[in-house]
């Protein structure tokens, strides 16, 4: 309860609901391959992960809630604030939306990276990290995740959340990071 200027309010509660187990793509593992449209400002074009890797040497996979939502509007605020990306490493996210709402995501936000548009959140269901939304049957959304992968998609580094909401742990994944 909240005292606000002599009332007492309902303070709003959730649940943290746990994640069950996943067989997540883990360190020194292959990470599964996938084409999807990949979005940017100016297009969008049927483009495979692999060769999104090879191309930057290293890539940088987020897996991150609906466009829109506070989550993802955070997420991809600290990441640019960190500035990762560059010519050693190529950052992507994977989302569920629809290759035009990505394109405005993209322009709205100023977001310098690409997003893989996976409506149908099959890349997600590969990686074994399906997070079913409470009361809404059959709609998913990938389960907040990061992995970083080599030119080759040998797994360097795994991240999966174990409960939603659970922001990815940007000091560890840095840390991870090639250097610049």
């Amino acid at each position: 309860m909240r005292h606000t200027a002599g009332r007492v309010t309902e303070m709003a509660s959730f649940d943290v609901p746990e994640f069950p187990p996943s067989d997540h793509p883990t360190e020194g593992e292959e990470a599964p391959d996938f084409t999807r449209p990949l979005v940017t400002e100016e297009y969008w074009e049927d483009v495979a992960f692999s060769e999104f890797a090879a191309d930057a040497g290293a890539a940088l996979l987020v897996f991150y809630p609906l466009n829109w939502g506070g989550k993802s509007l955070y997420w991809w605020n600290e990441i640019r604030e960190r500035g990762w990306g560059g010519d050693d490493l190529g950052v992507v996210g994977v989302g569920i939306s629809q290759p035009f709402d990505h394109r405005r995501f993209i322009e709205r936000q100023g977001l310098e990276y690409p997003l893989y548009s996976d409506p149908a959140n099959g890349v997600a269901q590969r990686y074994d990290i399906v997070h079913d939304l409470d009361g809404m049957a059959g709609i998913t959304e990938p389960r907040p995740a990061v992995f970083l992968v080599d030119g080759e998609l040998t797994v360097e580094y795994a991240w999966v959340a174990d409960v939603w909401p659970e922001s990815p742990p940007y000091d560890a994944i840095e840390s991870e990071l090639p250097r610049r």
